[in-house]
């Protein structure tokens, strides 16, 4: 009833001769999207461009041989039948959504495509009780663990100083258009709002008050630096990678950093409020001097001098103009 109304047949219901009809498609779908991956990774990491074409030719080799088995037993044509045709049968993502994966992503894809296909008709075969499609499908599935094996061969077989060369290139474009943008934006959002948010504090003592301004100087912040990081660089001269990455690392990254600060007064107690807030900005302010150490190379001890000596300044501005 269920594969009725989704117009999709269950693979129990497949005959010998669909279920290698399936194979045939299954197989020159992933061959494509290793293409696609090939085409994808060819500037940026032409080693595993290599290996991605080769195990597209792989897939090649295996269609062929399956669609000999399908002629020697079945004849010339072949149903058309694919993997959306069928209910529960393995997915694959669109090759569109894979897009913008990181190299090492890609490659975890492509093992993940392999050994899902063998595990499908592992199961299949263990459902079925009849001998000559419990053969075929135990074939399949030896055939698809062939095929996984093959795909960690290749991607063992990468040279060691390629494979160094594109996981420095890979660290350094999830730094330019990630953690850069991002560093940015805590920065601005950590320090920037301390003094409007303190001068508040300290100008009214009310907590809703001083909620009200931290939450509007940071949501605005982040607003800000948002649009400004992805309208001032497209990306493709500086390969900084994805405007709209990079926006919303940077808005998003504001935003947190200034609520970070603003969140304690939810609090109605003002000096309790305060007391935590203060707490606040002095993780705000080590973490960012972690991140510039971890991702930037900054020497840590002239990180945290530069962040918490700028942060102790403006914070200070923002009493000493509250308290005046």
């Amino acid at each position: 009833m269920l594969s009725a109304l989704t117009q999709r047949r269950r693979f129990s219901d497949l005959s010998e001769q669909e279920v290698l009809a399936l194979a045939i498609s299954s197989e020159e779908d992933d061959a494509r999207i290793y293409r696609s991956f090939a085409q994808r990774l060819s500037a940026e990491y032409p080693a595993s461009a290599a290996i991605f074409d080769q195990m597209a030719a792989e897939e090649d080799v295996h269609r062929q041989r399956l669609i000999e088995l399908h002629r020697a037993r079945f004849g010339e044509v072949i149903p058309l039948i694919r993997r959306e045709h069928v209910a529960g049968y393995y997915a694959r993502n669109p090759v569109w959504l894979t897009a913008n994966l990181s190299i090492e992503r890609i490659r975890e894809e492509a093992h993940q495509m392999e050994k899902s296909a063998a595990d499908f008709y592992t199961r299949a075969a263990q459902r079925t009780t009849d001998a000559a499609t419990r053969k075929l499908l135990g074939d399949l599935a030896a055939a698809e663990a062939g095929h996984d094996h093959k795909a960690g061969e290749l991607t063992a077989g990468l040279p060691q100083d390629a494979k160094e060369a594109e996981d420095h290139s890979a660290r350094r474009q999830f730094i330019l258009t990630w953690v850069q943008p991002g560093l940015a934006g805590l920065m601005d959002g950590s320090v920037s709002t301390l003094a409007p948010i303190f001068a508040t504090a300290f100008a009214t003592q009310d907590s809703h008050t001083t909620l009200l301004v931290g939450a509007a100087a940071a949501v605005g912040a982040g607003i800000s630096m948002g649009f400004t990081e992805a309208a001032h660089d497209d990306g493709v001269l500086s390969g900084r990678g994805s405007p709209i990455k990079r926006g919303f690392a940077s808005g998003i990254m504001t935003a947190i950093g200034g609520l970070g600060h603003a969140l304690p007064y939810l609090i109605p107690d003002f000096w309790t409020a305060t007391a935590i807030a203060v707490a606040v900005v002095f993780v705000e302010l080590w973490a960012i001097a972690w991140i510039q150490n971890r991702y930037m190379e900054t020497p840590f001890f002239r990180a945290a001098l530069q962040v918490v000596v700028g942060g102790a300044l403006v914070f200070a501005a923002g009493v000493l103009i509250g308290g005046g």
